[in-house]
């Protein structure tokens, strides 16, 4: 049986290009999420969810619920945690140009937000091991570098906590000008934060 259905792609907040897709036919609307990440009051703010003044009438949502778990009752803002980040970092990089972070990131997408407003911030590019991925995002490439002298690395390695407990970045370096590096680590992670009790 055939049916003309309209699609949607709702921005989904989760990494660059990641969608939600709204699906509208004779037998009704569908939300499929996926992965996905809005703060309080995007979803109002978006026009294709909505037919005049009122919300569509969704019958059907099939949701990601990664963090659908009491140990994930409160889970803080982007803009909680990126004060938090901000306040570390720039504590630790004002005391010499040999303290440096090393931002844990496990997946390669998705760390944008941060990297963004680290630079804008403290302006200090963040050392990623290779641009090619950033090449179609060009608002980042502002931000990030291959350069290994900044102060805020998210450079990846195969074992990448082997080398920071060696006090090594994943990229190799340990010191700069023969001067041992103060290296700190953050990991920006939901599901880690999620599974400490603290």
């Amino acid at each position: 049986q055939k049916e003309d259905i309209e699609v949607t792609l709702l921005p989904a907040g989760h990494c660059p290009g990641s969608v939600m897709f709204l699906f509208e036919g004779e037998n009704g609307t569908v939300l499929y999420t996926g992965d996905f990440r809005l703060a309080k009051g995007e979803a109002a703010r978006m026009e294709l969810l909505h037919s005049g003044t009122r919300v569509k009438d969704i019958q059907s949502v099939y949701l990601d619920t990664t963090f659908c778990d009491p140990k994930f009752y409160h889970i803080p803002s982007r803009e909680e945690c990126l004060n938090g980040i901000l306040e570390l970092v720039r504590s630790w990089t004002s005391l010499t140009r040999y303290h440096v972070v090393w931002l844990n990131c496990k997946a390669a997408y998705g760390y944008e937000y941060l990297f963004i407003n680290l630079s804008e911030e403290l302006g200090i590019k963040v050392h990623v091991n290779k641009l090619d991925m950033f090449r179609n995002m060009p608002e980042i490439l502002y931000h990030v570098t291959t350069d290994r002298r900044t102060q805020i690395h998210a450079c990846r390695h195969p074992r990448d906590d082997d080398c920071f407990r060696g006090n090594r970045l994943p990229c190799g370096m340990t010191c700069q000008n023969g001067t041992p590096l103060h290296i700190i680590s953050i990991k920006p992670s939901t599901m880690w934060f999620g599974e400490r009790i603290k």
